[in-house]
């Protein structure tokens, strides 16, 4: 992938600001913030509806660049620097998730280092937050449950958790996720009553970055229920958390709503339904199917369960074909 680093980026952003003949430096203001947060923005209503898309992941890294590159675009006060750090931040931040979501975990860690050295920069608390709570579930996915907690222990830890319960309730959810990789079936029921608790005091009148109050609610909390249970192999509970998620998620989660479903089908399968399964599965959106790596590899893993569990039957033809529908939508 061609992107430069952020010290190769600040390099080309002063030699041109230094190079002669250019006009004088022109004053950077809260304006040019406010016209990079929506495109942040559009960038995090992009990733509800399509998640972990390449496209999606150089989008967000050029936005960073271009957000960077403003610090030496002209003079500045100590305050919009802060702002443009912290934005080129959510920029890359953005792009490390939409790697993660696509399981391309090489280049999120390459996002994520600088993204790291940016909210550094920029003080700002809660993308410190999200960076780090985005490595968390980088390293549950890769499999890696004590680098999982050691990040999302970072997140937890930062003074804007005890400020803002809201922020507190998605670091425990997201722990009670990491216990239940890890087997822990004690450590997963108290982070979720602590993450609920802390929930039901969040005061939804709080200020709150945009890309916090477009995707962590109740039906959030949920969603990594149903996966910590379903990690468990506690698949009743599962399957209760996943119908409570889907009827929580707001129209614009569409990849969520993909990935709930598939994880509900997978709950429905190993307690030894799988006509019902089948037709959960089956409601999955051939898009998300066939281009969100995440929901492609769920759904081979279910076909390969599916087989398994009713070898030559009906639901595996009908299975069978469906799937086939998909391949040539593609």
């Amino acid at each position: 992938m061609k992107r430069r680093t952020l010290v190769g980026s600040i390099a080309a952003a002063a030699a041109a600001a230094a190079a002669p003949g250019t006009a004088s430096p022109r004053r950077i203001g809260m304006s040019d913030v406010n016209r990079l947060n929506k495109r942040f923005a559009e960038i995090i209503a992009s990733d509800h509806r399509h998640g972990g898309q390449l496209g999606i992941e150089q989008r967000a890294a050029a936005l960073a660049d271009e957000a960077l590159n403003l610090q030496n675009a002209g003079s500045a006060t100590q305050r919009v620097r802060s702002n443009l750090y912290a934005s080129a931040a959510a920029f890359r931040s953005s792009a490390m998730w939409a790697a993660i979501d696509g399981r391309r975990y090489d280049i999120a860690k390459a996002h994520m280092r600088e993204a790291q050295a940016l909210a550094e920069m920029s003080g700002d608390q809660a993308i410190k937050f999200r960076i780090w709570s985005h490595a968390g579930t980088m390293y549950r996915h890769m499999g890696r449950p004590a680098d999982a907690f050691a990040a999302n222990d970072v997140a937890r830890n930062l003074h804007l958790t005890r400020r803002d319960p809201l922020f507190a309730s998605l670091g425990m959810a997201r722990q009670g996720a990491i216990h239940g990789a890890a087997q822990d079936r004690t450590g997963t029921r108290r982070a979720f009553d602590q993450a609920q608790d802390a929930m039901l005091r969040a005061d939804p009148a709080d200020y709150r970055p945009v890309w916090m109050l477009a995707f962590y609610d109740q039906a959030e909390l949920d969603s990594l229920a149903l996966s910590a249970h379903l990690a468990l192999g506690d698949y009743s509970t599962a399957e209760y958390h996943a119908h409570r998620c889907l009827a929580a998620l707001r129209p614009h989660m569409i990849r969520s709503r993909a990935i709930t479903t598939t994880r509900l089908a997978h709950a429905q399968l190993a307690q030894g339904a799988p006509v019902a399964a089948t037709a959960t599965a089956m409601k999955v959106p051939a898009e998300a199917a066939t281009q969100h790596a995440r929901v492609t590899r769920m759904l081979q893993e279910f076909g390969a369960a599916l087989r398994a569990t009713a070898p030559g039957s009906p639901t595996v033809q009908t299975w069978t074909e469906h799937t086939a529908t998909w391949r040539m939508a593609a």
